[in-house]
């Protein structure tokens, strides 16, 4: 079976290489007395420090040393000094190829590691055969693997294997997926959802391609298109349970396929694919688009607001010359009557002299409407985008599903 690769160089190294950082190393490769007293049971100090390496390759990575293998000289290092011996004493290790596999039965014997093989292949199998579904990514999943062999003191296969092996449960894991979905429609949702990839709109696009050109408006003609495609989503009157138990990522996967795809892709895959596809994308869009239609609302809404508080700001500038015509007559008053103050006569005389009775009312008059123009704000003009409203509103009421 050809090699399927998952992971990156840098992704590879990371789970497979011997550590070579400090505090790895001290986490790791750390040996206690029992582990010292089984090494030093070995009579070379050569074969001493292939049994401690091969000891600590099964505990991190988790893995067979390769024949071959060079081995980083920090790890030779931090193994050597805990056995007084010196790190170039490994070199002859091995000199018999019989002595690893000695060493390599003797430490299955005395630690409980398993090969991976048979049944305990086949566990793994089970595992990633339970975990694929949930899992985000290749690497997610690769990675789960072998911290759950390491776990169960399952020496890991070769990494071309592992590989294989997650790649595969994870097509696995998104076929059962796609027939699940499948598997939940019936016949009526099936002819309705095929029926997306035949119908036309106007000639130009099928109406599956039509449904998913949808973005944020900024008029009542925007937010109406918007509409359209909402009503006639919830027209196929697809329920939410039958994405049930269907983990999140997978059915953003399956929406970003449905977005990808051109119509005739979409008739030349598998039933289960395209009608997972279709449903997803059915049921997705039509929150999407929910969502799409509030914020073209509210778009709509700042639009007015900003309007209004620009006829505000306008009818403030040009009372502007009223305001002050108003204040400097006030102002002429009011100096007229201080001058005048204490004789009643005068008080009378200084209305006559600077205003006038008739002017004083025309300046009380002028007074209270520019009040009202200066104190009202953008509210007082809102109301002005209401035939906006009119356009749309009682249909976006309708269609959206509303709650405190």
């Amino acid at each position: 079976m050809s090699h399927r690769t998952v992971l990156t160089a840098r992704q590879r190294a990371a789970l497979f290489d011997l550590p070579t950082d400090e505090a790895l190393l001290l986490h790791h490769y750390t040996l206690a007395d029992d582990d010292i007293a089984h090494i030093r049971s070995r009579r070379r100090a050569e074969n001493q420090m292939g049994f401690a390496l091969q000891l600590c390759a099964f505990r991190y990575p988790g893995r067979l040393l390769r024949p071959g293998e060079i081995i980083p000289e920090a790890v030779s290092r931090f193994i050597a000094a805990q056995l007084g011996l010196q790190a170039d004493d490994l070199i002859p290790y091995a000199a018999r190829e019989n002595t690893r596999y000695e060493h390599l039965h003797a430490l299955r014997k005395i630690y409980g590691y398993r090969m991976f093989t048979g049944k305990w292949a086949k566990t793994m199998r089970v595992w990633l055969e339970q975990n694929a579904e949930a899992a985000h990514s290749s690497e997610g999943l690769v990675r789960g693997f072998i911290e759950e062999c390491r776990d169960r003191q399952i020496i890991l296969p070769s990494l071309s294997t592992i590989e294989r092996l997650c790649a595969d449960a994870l097509v696995a894991a998104e076929r059962r997926v796609e027939a699940r979905i499948h598997a939940r429609l019936d016949h009526r949702m099936r002819a309705t959802l095929n029926a997306l990839l035949d119908e036309e709109v106007e000639g130009r696009i099928s109406r599956f391609v039509w449904l998913r050109q949808f973005e944020v408006g900024k008029n009542s003609a925007d937010i109406n298109r918007l509409l359209d495609r909402l009503e006639f989503l919830q027209g196929i009157d697809l329920g939410p349970d039958i994405l049930v138990d269907i983990p999140p990522h997978r059915i953003a996967r399956l929406r970003r396929q449905g977005e990808r795809y051109f119509t005739s892709g979409l008739r030349d895959i598998t039933s289960d694919r395209r009608f997972a596809i279709l449903a997803v994308c059915a049921l997705e869009w039509k929150t999407a688009l929910a969502d799409t239609i509030v914020e073209t609302h509210d778009r709509i809404v700042g639009t007015i607001w900003r309007e209004a508080t620009r006829l505000s700001e306008a009818k403030v500038a040009e009372a502007q010359a009223d305001i002050d015509a108003t204040l400097a007559g006030f102002e002429t008053l009011g100096t007229m009557l201080l001058l005048a103050k204490g004789d009643d006569v005068a008080i009378a005389g200084a209305v006559d002299a600077s205003c006038g009775w008739g002017g004083l009312e025309k300046l009380v008059t002028n007074a209270s409407q520019l009040r009202a123009t200066v104190k009202a704000d953008a509210l007082t003009y809102i109301e002005k985008g209401y035939h906006r409203f009119k356009l749309y509103a009682r249909r976006m009421l309708k269609a959206l599903e509303l709650s405190c």
